[in-house]
């Protein structure tokens, strides 16, 4: 592919890059915006989404020639001068690679369901507002072998730039859905054979006595109020245990602690 330099900010044809921050704030109607070469690298090699362009920064491209070799022949590949890619972006953008992803459909929470092999390991975020922990809980998942992760309504939304970026490119590598509220995933879980293990500090028993293995569910709600207490009375409740006058840690550390404890390839 013969890369299409761009000269203007006002250039048509990356309009879909223009005022990243803000968009991502916005929406961007089924698309998405994926930075940096390692996420690229996941994207081009991903089943269920595409790239719709990409646009480089003029020193970076020497270093893409593999990366870009996995994409399809027609898509578009812009290039600008670091100058041109800040007015683009809104803001000084030093990994200087880009791309605009496509999201496909999604599918929903029993769907995805019906796809999980019998031994199955599911994380679920609550109300997870941060996008940094949201991407940061994909990346755990991905890390430990989680076969998927289901949201609720009210968590944000996993193809936000920085979510992809701190999950490095595991939000568009792990499998994952939205479902309606907590309670009603729960009852979803519970009819469809899951062991539904929520974590929270005065969780009646310790994680690690859990051990791998099984049809397990992993609820981790928000660092402030928690898990729902409905969620919390309809399922197992389990802890990290931590040194005195610690009661909590961040959810996406306390995630990676609990899916290492689950994690089938410990056994």
């Amino acid at each position: 592919m013969t890369p299409i330099r761009i000269e203007s900010a006002d250039d048509p044809r990356i309009a879909a890059y223009r005022s990243i921050r803000e968009r991502d704030l916005a929406g961007r109607h089924g698309a998405f915006v994926a930075e940096g070469k390692v996420v690229l690298n996941v994207l081009f090699a991903s089943r269920r989404f595409t790239a719709d362009s990409v646009l480089v920064l003029e020193n970076r491209l020497a270093g893409l020639e593999a990366t870009l070799s996995q994409a399809p022949e027609d898509m578009p590949v812009y290039l600008a001068s670091q100058d041109v890619m800040d007015a683009i972006a809104g803001f000084h953008i030093h990994r200087g690679i880009l791309a605009i992803g496509r999201r496909g459909a999604e599918p929903d929470a029993a769907d995805l369901l019906r796809t999980l092999p019998q031994e199955a390991l599911l994380v679920v975020p609550i109300g997870i507002s941060n996008h940094d922990n949201i991407g940061a809980i994909f990346r755990n998942a991905a890390a430990f072998d989680a076969d998927a992760v289901l949201m609720d309504a009210s968590c944000c939304d996993p193809l936000y730039r920085k979510a992809i970026r701190v999950s490095v490119g595991a939000a568009l590598k792990v499998p994952f859905a939205r479902g309606g509220s907590a309670a009603a995933l729960v009852e979803l879980l519970r009819e469809r054979g899951f062991d539904i293990l929520a974590l929270t500090g005065g969780g009646n028993m310790d994680i690690g006595d859990v051990g791998p293995g099984g049809r397990r569910a992993l609820l981790l709600g928000t660092e402030g109020q928690g898990l729902p207490a409905d969620v919390l009375s309809a399922a197992n409740t389990v802890r990290i245990p931590m040194s005195a006058g610690m009661d909590s840690l961040n959810v996406a550390a306390a995630s990676a602690i609990a899916l290492h404890r689950l994690w089938r390839g410990a056994r």
